[in-house]
């Protein structure tokens, strides 16, 4: 087996992590609350990156992007954990993290306004058949449905606009990073800064931990491997393996989601729910395929490849 096949085994990890995500946050919020567990989690995770990759120079980081740019990333894991702890039930968690889902879509948008990204007609087709998949996805038995969907979003409004505002806000970050970072990785630095949000909200009172379960600290234990890991990985990886292969795996996370919502915290997935994620995956698979083929001709490196 070659280097590039290894590294390519090694980094799909990655997005088989990234999978576990919606089922995990979903359960820790669930069992200490909001700040409680999000503080343990980050804080978990801070000490495993340590371990793992170390802690960058602070001061090779562009200072606009530091400002301007990684605040983003945390607005987005503020967003995306405040949408997992609203949800109402297991259905509602896996149509909310459907929702999130749309970044891959997002992220090719913002590539163009931020970074002149350039894509074939395509891209538009795409972009539709992603919402579409969403559409289905919140419209349940019903299909795209306009007003049904209308009727359940308005059932827990805040949930799902939490998650959309995730989304948007990773396209923004992802796109600000290859402008701005020059090259640097501040994962360990957005986790920290996650952790000390969360940590001081738990410390005015907002967080209980004596009800949690094993089932609970094993969630804790799972997502710091499942979101710590994958991003180091994704970092070795993505300068060794084909990125190509790994690309086109991150865009199933969706699936994977679905898959382990379903084992991890008993979430049921109908047919309807199903089709919406498979209409979800073939439309950021389109809208992937417009830049790196408008890519493949100036030779230009495409900026899709963030998977979060």
């Amino acid at each position: 087996m070659t280097k590039t096949a290894k590294a390519t085994l090694v980094g799909l990890i990655a997005p088989i992590g990234w999978g576990t995500t919606v089922g995990v946050i979903r359960d820790i919020t669930v069992e200490f609350g909001l700040a409680a567990g999000l503080t343990l989690l980050y804080g978990a995770i801070v000490v495993l990156l340590l371990a793992l990759t170390g802690c960058p120079s602070v001061k090779k980081f562009p200072k606009k992007y530091l400002i301007w740019g990684m605040p983003f990333a945390n607005i987005c894991s503020i967003c995306f954990c405040a949408s997992m702890y609203l949800c109402q039930d297991q259905r509602q968690t896996v149509e909310v993290g459907m929702v999130n889902y749309l970044w891959p879509s997002l992220v090719i948008i913002f590539s163009i306004i931020i970074n002149g990204q350039k894509a074939r007609w395509w891209i538009v087709p795409g972009l539709l058949v992603s919402m579409c998949g969403i559409m289905i996805v919140l419209g349940g038995s019903r299909g795209v449905d306009l007003g049904g969907i209308a009727v359940n979003i308005a059932k827990n409004p805040a949930s799902y606009f939490l998650a959309f505002m995730g989304a948007l806000s990773w396209a923004v970050y992802s796109n600000l990073t290859r402008k701005w970072a020059d090259g640097q990785d501040p994962t360990i630095y957005i986790f920290a800064i996650d952790f000390a949000i969360f940590g001081a909200i738990w410390l005015m009172g907002y967080g209980d931990i004596s009800k949690a379960t094993a089932g609970g600290w094993i969630s804790i234990i799972l997502g710091a491997f499942s979101l710590g890991i994958p991003y180091a990985v994704w970092n070795w990886a993505v300068s060794r393996a084909n990125m190509t292969v790994i690309s086109i795996a991150s865009f199933f996370i969706p699936v994977l989601s679905c898959v382990f919502a379903s084992i991890w915290i008993g979430a049921k997935l109908d047919p309807s729910l199903m089709t919406g994620v498979f209409v979800l995956v073939v439309g950021s698979v389109l809208t992937w395929t417009s830049t790196k083929h408008a890519n493949a001709e100036d030779g230009a490196p495409s900026a899709a490849h963030r998977p979060r």
